[in-house]
């Protein structure tokens, strides 16, 4: 079986360390098992963006973000929770700074212990 990728980009602000609301990009890809069956255009038989979106959305809700350096960490477990996930990566950028930088961020990946 091989892996599709796909790439989701969500921008959202979160407090930071100071309680400083900042403007963040997140990313998460996933890659899942290619499927042997038809998918028949249907959205049960595929990750569903908006699903993960929302994954994301549930995960920087939940409360105060001390370091967003192990924000990428929760959103590639979040990835994996899907059964068709090989492997989550979750990216995410702080933007507007560091002078002369459009963002500095950390991105992770991890893999699906049932490959």
């Amino acid at each position: 079986m091989s892996a599709r990728p796909i790439r989701f980009v969500e921008p959202l602000r979160i407090a930071d360390a100071r309680n400083a609301h900042q403007r963040v990009r997140i990313n998460r890809d996933l890659a899942v098992h290619k499927s042997d069956v038809d998918l028949g255009d249907d959205l049960a038989n595929v990750v569903c963006c908006e699903d993960t979106a929302t994954g994301v959305r549930t995960i920087t809700q939940k409360g105060h973000i001390n370091l967003v350096e192990t924000l990428p960490e929760d959103i590639a477990a979040m990835c994996l929770k899907d059964r068709r996930g090989r492997s989550g990566r979750g990216r995410v950028e702080t933007l507007d700074v560091m002078a002369g930088a459009t963002s500095v961020g950390v991105e992770i990946e991890r893999f699906s212990p049932r490959l």
